[in-house]
């Protein structure tokens, strides 16, 4: 009798009926800065995040403004953890010990906008080696001020983070410069082309990869360069990025 009804159902709708209970949402814990330069961004992506990706509600975010209550127990309770902007530094100890635990061990997933390879020393607080040799081993060097519109060439077009978005396209961000590639230490899924600048811009490091992957940790990852302008939530290809990225990381 219920395989009937469940053919019934199938026939009349093309959606087959809930078996069971639904699957319990995944908790991520989402990483953003509270002010500066970053804030806009950072708000129109907690509004995308909750109204926009979850519309099935698949996930539960949790969104904290400080590194500081980061350690063990914390990162124990998400399988997917999302630095929405916000710089290495400063952390503390314990939170340094925690994120490396985090990624090292495979323990979730995690995914990067823009501030985390701020990567130098700043403010007093010194260079946090673990997470530079984590980003490839670079160092920041200078960015676009007002940021500057480029063409991104995707190089990995059948990663899953790649699905769906066109093998070029034009966007706009405060491009990071760093004081070398990452490439011979990262798995590059997008760069960009600085002779598209537009205005035109002197501030160039050649190659220069702008999304990418650590394969050397257990945990999947993602770095994403852009994330300063909160316009980027108007522009399909950065948030079929997004989407994939988040799917990806935490395994869906």
């Amino acid at each position: 009798m219920k395989k009937i009804i469940f053919l019934l159902v199938l026939l009349f709708t093309g959606v087959p009926p809930c078996l069971g209970h639904p699957k319990k949402p995944m908790r991520v814990l989402v990483l953003a800065d509270s002010g500066g330069g970053h804030i806009l961004f950072s708000q129109r992506g907690h509004v995308w995040l909750e109204q926009e990706l979850n519309k099935d509600h698949r996930f539960v975010f949790d969104y904290i403004t400080s590194p500081d209550v980061i350690n063990d127990s914390l990162l124990a309770l998400y399988p997917l953890f999302i630095q929405l902007d916000y710089p290495p530094y400063p952390w503390t100890a314990v939170a340094q010990a925690a994120m490396e635990k985090y990624i090292s061990q495979g323990l979730g997933g995690w995914i990067g906008f823009h501030h985390p390879t701020l990567l130098g020393v700043f403010d007093g607080y010194p260079m946090w080696q673990w997470f530079s040799d984590f980003m490839g081993g670079i160092q920041f060097k200078a960015h676009i001020p007002g940021g500057a519109t480029a063409q991104l060439t995707v190089e990995m077009p059948k990663h899953p983070v790649m699905k769906g978005v066109p093998t070029t396209f034009m966007t706009k961000d405060e491009w990071y410069i760093y004081d070398k590639s990452p490439r011979p230490q990262v798995q590059v899924l997008a760069s960009i082309d600085e002779a598209t600048y537009q205005p035109a811009k002197d501030v160039k490091m050649g190659d220069h990869p702008v999304i990418w992957t650590n394969a050397h940790v257990k945990a999947r990852n993602l770095y994403i360069a852009m994330g300063h302008f909160p316009e980027l939530f108007d522009d399909p290809a950065f948030t079929t990025i997004f989407r994939n990225a988040v799917y990806w990381a935490a395994r869906q």
